[in-house]
């Protein structure tokens, strides 16, 4: 069974050679490296060559490609029966490969394995924390489970109609998806596996949507990089422009005519999930009974131009453009609360309360339980290594899928 492990990258050589280490520290042998240099000042061909295996093939573009066509270039070059999608700061935790070959084995080949996976942000990368640390992501479905089970169709249905209502019921990230070569196949008459200006949100909703079998794997195989040099570094630390500006992303023309009368001002994150969404629309919708959720879209922008400089001047503005007649009545509303609020109350505490209050209306990430914790790793490779996925999984499961233990 082999594996591919896609590796796009960009300028980022310090942070792939420990993704390359942690899939070289494998203990199953079968796979490739598929490392698709976007147009890097690094010399990341001559890293390649210095690994002297076959195993690790290299691509290169010279002019800079948006993210979504250099993931599509690394898919298009691979040739494993399964495939992993690894950002140049993310990692294969410990045991990963050996464990997925178990469940392959056990449960007779799904479409698709949906893991889960440890976050890592680096030192000082979040505002707030000085130290490194870990956490876990949302996901309703693999909430409170222990074992490998199936997941209903009914269960793919909704996580993916949370997403087009733009509400996360489970993470897009594509390292969690170990994906079939067969169901890409499946994909083909929808145009790149790849698309929208984020490409893992499209994906990986698009795969729930087909797979007949998505086997779902409580325990983390994967390590999910937030680094000094990623978006979500980026995005954290309100400089969302510049993580544009790192993505290089370019929207479908025939996607953004689409969405022209409904697209607003506010977090480029909103509207590229939006694209993301309509494309799916335009992929599935005569299949499948899915539709984008326009309006809680602009709710969530509007709610972001309240924040922004020029807040009310903003909304009103909009709502002067495009605004429909119960968005104007509801905007000009909390506008005029939010003068009288401002005046009446402190800012910072008024700030808070009207935002909580819009929160009840409508709040794309639920609260729940992150289990973070504080540690001491210096990047990605010393968690893959910490992190050992074999070790952590019950006694009777490593038996089961026959995996050496490494207790």
């Amino acid at each position: 069974m082999k594996f591919s492990i896609l590796l796009p990258t960009r300028n980022r050589l310090d942070l792939l050679k420990f993704a390359v280490q942690s899939v070289l520290d494998q203990d199953y042998q079968d796979w490739e490296i598929v490392v698709s240099d976007n147009a890097s000042e690094d010399d990341v061909a001559g890293y390649a060559r210095s690994l002297a295996d076959e195993r690790v093939k290299y691509l290169r573009s010279d002019a800079l490609l948006p993210v979504t066509e250099n993931w599509n270039r690394a898919l298009e070059a691979s040739t494993g029966r399964y495939f992993i999608m690894l950002g140049d700061d993310d990692c294969l935790l410990g045991g990963c490969l050996s464990i997925v070959v178990g469940l392959l084995r056990e449960y007779d080949n799904p479409d698709l394995i949906y893991t889960e996976a440890i976050q890592y942000a680096y030192p000082n990368v979040i505002p707030g924390n000085a130290d490194g640390f870990t956490q876990f992501g949302y996901c309703e479905f693999l909430n409170g489970e222990r074992e490998p089970f199936y997941l209903s169709k009914a269960a793919t249905r909704s996580a993916v109609r949370n997403a087009m209502r733009f509400r996360i019921a489970y993470s897009y990230n594509m390292q969690h998806s170990v994906v079939s070569r067969e169901i890409v196949g499946r994909l083909n008459d929808k145009g790149p596996f790849f698309q929208s200006p984020y490409p893992d949100y499209y994906a990986t909703n698009a795969l729930l949507l087909v797979a007949s079998r998505v086997l779902v794997c409580p325990w983390p195989l994967v390590g999910i990089g937030i680094s000094p040099k990623s978006f979500g570094f980026y995005y954290f630390n309100k400089r969302e422009n510049e993580g544009v500006e790192f993505l290089q992303n370019i929207a479908d023309p025939d996607i953004l005519d689409r969405v022209k009368d409904k697209v607003l001002p506010g977090s480029n994150m909103n509207t590229s999930w939006l694209l993301a969404m309509e494309s799916l629309k335009k992929n599935f919708s005569d299949e499948i009974p899915i539709d984008v959720a326009y309006g809680r879209y602009r709710f969530m922008q509007f709610r972001q131009l309240l924040c922004g400089p020029g807040s009310r001047l903003a909304i009103l503005h909009e709502l002067e453009k495009s605004g429909s007649i119960g968005e104007q009545l509801f905007w000009h509303l909390i506008v005029a609360l939010d003068r009288i609020g401002s005046a009446l109350l402190p800012k910072a505490f008024w700030s808070r309360y009207l935002q909580g209050l819009l929160g009840l209306l409508h709040a794309s990430y639920p609260r729940f339980d992150a289990r973070k914790r504080t540690v001491a790793y210096r990047n990605l490779l010393e968690l893959s290594r910490a992190e050992n996925s074999i070790r952590i999984i019950p006694a009777s499961w490593r038996e089961r899928l026959r995996l050496k233990d490494q207790s």
